[in-house]
């Protein structure tokens, strides 16, 4: 009789224990979606619109926000930005010329010299006529939480407007909002992106991850000399 007891127990025991692994992720995922939902103040529904609402920014200049914060998303095969990167560059442009934030930090990897994302995204600004001096670079951005960690501590921002694909907007500014500063989504989704399941699938396990790793705040890959988005931008270059 007590070793059916204790089965049972087990059984119970193991159960629980499969239905908290099973809902916590999604409940932790949920929270992160309702509580930055609010910060999220402009979506763009396609490429084409973009060149048509560039005044629809214009009352972006109420946030007083130190910078346009562009996150990288990858590249092709020739070295040039991919679509999502692309349609996300294109929006932080879009942004700029509207006078919505004074200044540029693009994002992303930078850790091999046969890949440069950040240069990538320099160039494709330079050739659609914004300043030298309003383009700084974060060539150590080689994760979301790396970006948003090193927006305060090296660029100094205390305002931002994040510019990614709604998808990912949700976790940027999570971050953004644990590590104590302010920022708001403007979204760039232009187009149908191959792979968005998927993408989406691996986006609910990297909240979760953040989730867990912003209670710890463990310093991003690299950190640095500071270099103030109110300064030289060119600072900032390699």
């Amino acid at each position: 009789m007590d070793r059916k007891k204790k089965y049972s127990r087990l059984i119970v025991t193991a159960g629980v224990i499969l239905v908290i692994v099973g809902t916590v992720p999604f409940a932790i995922n949920e929270y992160i979606l309702k509580t930055t939902q609010a910060a999220i103040v402009k979506e763009i529904g396609s490429a084409k619109e973009v060149s048509f609402v560039k005044e629809e920014y214009a009352d972006l200049k109420e946030l007083n926000a130190d910078c346009i914060l562009v996150l990288g998303a990858g590249l092709k095969a020739d070295g040039t930005p991919n679509h999502m990167l692309e349609d996300r560059l294109e929006v932080g442009r879009a942004l700029y010329e509207a006078g919505s934030a004074p200044k540029l930090l693009l994002t992303g990897d930078h850790g091999q010299e046969d890949y440069d994302e950040v240069n990538a995204m320099k160039t494709y600004m330079l050739n659609h006529g914004v300043p030298e001096a309003d383009i700084f670079l974060d060539h150590a951005g080689f994760s979301t939480y790396d970006s948003m960690y090193r927006a305060k501590d090296i660029f100094e921002v205390k305002t931002v407007i994040v510019v990614t694909q709604k998808y990912h907007q949700y976790r940027a500014l999570y971050l953004a909002e644990k590590l104590g500063y302010k920022a708001y989504g403007v979204c760039s989704d232009q187009r149908t992106y191959a792979g968005q399941q998927i993408r989406d699938i691996r986006e609910i396990i990297a909240r979760n991850k953040d989730f867990v790793k912003i209670m710890i705040k463990p310093d991003p890959t690299y950190l640095g000399e500071a270099i103030p988005i109110s300064g030289n931008a060119l600072e900032s270059w390699d």
